[in-house]
This record gives structure tokens, sequence and C-alpha cells, in this order.
């Protein structure tokens, strides 16, 4: 029996997708509900999984723009699995790679490839080695494999007489696998791009020719937050299983911040404003195929527990490829981290329709005026950029002094005047 695999819809008014890549090879024999191949749509990457077991008939290649329900592939569904087919398997690694210890027992198969072992042995990122007879003699009779060695010589450290021999020889650069080489020639490597970038850099664009966008800038003292997070850090983790970051400070002071000036929290719609009784904060992360904003709903009832959980589990989920279209819709507002890459300070785009942007940037020891003395302070540069259209000086600079002075003293602010103990940790 063959069975379609056909092109799901990703959500509404999207009719085209690209073909981002085959997790399995043509006339390959798939296990049921294994994933067999990405999807790219303008909003999110997909993973369709084999609807039954059988053998894998790939109709469309890899970077091809297609149709919303066309056919992809086809399944020829069999009872067994062919014992001369290659079975594709989640996460699989090439053998070569896997390190053995010296004197294991082997299994059947290794065994028959070490008495007939080949001159050139293959090795991940196409990197290949070159075994000497006698050299395969003494691998033979150890048992040792080629990826056990090459494990070895990636953990050798680098003498200096090791550069002078370099420098003296002049050899040319070789990378580890999966990095490019840089050896001063001219060529060039052109990609296709992705539906997810080609509509990223279309709504970016817009943004800028629609919005009448500003960036205003402030800077925060970090010392208390940071101070609170080392003195509460390990109960906080015993206690919820997670750790203390600084987005979820920001993302409380923003929640509250919000309050006293709605109109950050509001955007335009025609000739309308809609104001949101509620605070759904997204939070920008860089994932595999691109920048992705997924979304905490309604952060005004959740505590700073709730909020680590999730960030945390919308970040695995948005790196790892499995974030839903629902998931990043709806936000009112967003704030996008910077500072984990060294950016000291950047104007942030809005992501449409909201109407404003929280930058964070790095935190950097500098000299600081503190009661008429200089003192040393972890600072950090904070960006907020909105649409002038919708929000006025008064309410931008307010709302991001507000997130100042609640991420300056944290214990009043966000704890309400509480001891923060009690309040983090709700004893």
């Amino acid at each position: 029996m063959i069975i379609e695999i056909k092109v799901p819809s990703p959500g509404e008014s999207i009719t085209e997708v690209q073909l981002a890549s085959w997790l399995a090879n043509d006339g390959d024999y798939v296990e049921k509900d294994i994933d067999i191949v990405e999807i790219d749509s303008d909003k999110a990457t997909l993973s369709l999984s084999a609807p039954e077991s059988g053998i894998l008939k790939i109709m469309v290649q890899q970077g091809e723009t297609i149709k919303v329900g066309s056919v992809i592939a086809t399944l020829e569904v069999t009872v067994q699995a062919p014992g001369a087919k290659k079975r594709a398997v989640r996460d699989e690694k090439p053998h070569s790679s896997e390190p053995v210890d010296a004197g294991a027992e082997a299994k059947p198969a290794e065994k028959e490839k070490v008495k007939h072992p080949v001159a050139d042995a293959k090795l991940p990122g196409d990197l290949q080695v070159s075994v000497s007879p006698l050299a395969r003699k003494l691998m033979t009779e150890k048992s040792i494999r080629e990826g056990k060695i090459i494990n070895h010589f990636y953990h050798l450290r680098i003498s200096r007489s090791d550069v002078e021999e370099y420098i003296s020889r002049k050899v040319k650069p070789v990378s580890m696998p999966g990095q490019p080489v840089f050896d001063g020639s001219r060529e060039v490597e052109r990609k296709k791009l992705s539906t997810l970038r080609l509509k990223l850099a279309q709504r970016l664009v817009a943004v800028k020719q629609e919005m009448a966008m500003l960036t205003t800038f402030n800077e925060v003292d970090m010392t208390r937050v940071i101070a609170l997070r080392k003195q509460y850090a390990e109960p906080f983790k015993k206690k919820y299983g997670v750790g203390i970051g600084f987005v979820s400070f920001f993302a409380l002071a923003v929640s509250e911040a919000l309050k006293h000036f709605p109109q950050v929290n509001s955007h335009l719609d025609g000739d309308e404003m809609i104001f949101h009784k509620y605070v759904d904060i997204g939070i920008a992360v860089t994932a595999p195929k691109g920048l992705v904003v997924p979304v905490i709903r309604n952060v005004e009832t959740l505590g700073l527990e709730q909020i680590e959980h999730k960030i945390k589990e919308l970040a695995t989920r948005a790196r790892d490829n499995k974030i839903t279209l629902e998931e990043m819709t709806g936000g009112t507002f967003t704030i996008t981290n910077g500072g984990v890459f060294g950016s000291m300070l950047s104007t942030p785009i809005i992501n449409p329709p909201q109407s404003a942007i929280l930058g964070m940037h790095n935190i950097i020891d500098r000299p600081v005026a503190i009661d008429g003395k200089v003192e040393i302070r972890p600072m950090m540069y904070l960006a907020l950029s909105f649409d002038h259209r919708v929000i006025d000086g008064r309410e931008s600079v307010g709302f991001l002094v507000k997130v100042k002075q609640m991420i300056e003293d944290p214990s009043t602010m966000l704890f309400e005047g509480n001891d923060p103990m009690q309040a983090l940790l709700e004893l």
C-alpha cells in the first residue's frame, strides 16, 4: 500500500512553504512517528513525521518552494523492515566517531569490520584519515578504531614548539569538522533564503517604513539584583528546580511599569488604539532558523519562579524547532537581550503590531557617581524603542525610568517591601 505525504497548512493565510531539509534519505525504511522532513513557513519551522512504517520515496528536493497540500513523498507500507534497507533512526551517529575502549568485546558486525578494514576511514564532517598498514595491523590487534584515535588528537594541547613548526613549515590551515576554512581563496557560496528569513526581512523593513519608531536610553545599576541572585540562587533552585535569570526580573519590572503607563501596552489599529488589560511578554530567542519570539501569557499574574519555568520551556522548544505558531502570537510587549552576545548598546526594532520593545545589554563594571563619590558598579544600558504615533516622550521615558527604579531596588519594588527570601521562596 502506498501512502502520500502532503504538506499540512502551518496556519491561516499561508499558501506556500519551503522544504527545509529531509531527515531521512530516499529509499530509507522509516519507522512510524519518526520525523522525516522539516518545512519552513514564514512564521515557523515544522517537522513532519511518518504516518506509518515503510519505504520512503522522496518526490520534492530540499530548498524547493511548494504549495500547501502538495505531495512531497510517498511511503510504501510493509509488514517488516527489509534487512537490506537502511533504517532511518533519529539522531543516528556514524559508527566511526564512537570511541571504543581497547580490549572491549566487539559485536559480530564490528568484528567483521576490524578484520576487513578500509585504508581510508570516513569520519564526521567529511574528514578523511589515512592509516598506514603497520598502524592498521596494530589497531586490529588492540581492537582500536579510528574514532578513538581521532578523539585523542582532538584533545591534545598545542605547545610552543607546535606553533613554531607550523610557522616554519607554513602548513595550510585545517579547520575542525563543521567549521569553514578561510585560506585566502576568492570562492563564494550562494544559499537560498529560507521562507522564515524572507518573511523576517520583509517585516523588519516594513516596521522601519510604516512606524514612527524612536529609541530612548537609560542605564541601570545591577548591584542589588546581582547580590540577590547570588544570595538566593541555591535555595531558589533547590525549591523550584530552575535558576534565577536577569530576564525574569525585567519581565516582572515591565509588567509592573505597564500598569503605570498603559499606553506602552497598546497598539494602533486603523484610527483606533487598543489598550490591553493584560501583559503578554514576548522573549526574543535565537533559533537555528532565525529569530523567534515566544510569548509568556499573563505575566502580571505570575511569580518569579513561574516566569523562569516559562522562559526555560519556550526557549528550549524554540531552539529545538518545536515552537508552535500559537506560542509566538498575541504578545503585547517584547524583551530582547543582546547582552548575552556581548552587545553594549543597540536600537531594537519593534515587533508589530506591538508599540514598544525593551532591549537589555551586557553588564559592565563602570565608574559612577554615588552620593558624591566615584564607585565601580555593574551597569547595564537599557533601550526602549517605541512607536511615536502611539506613545509620547513622557510615557516612554517615564516607563523606562520606572523599570530602572524597580531593578535598582527589587526588594521594595518587585516584592512590595517584603523580605526578598520570603517573597522569592514564599516561606
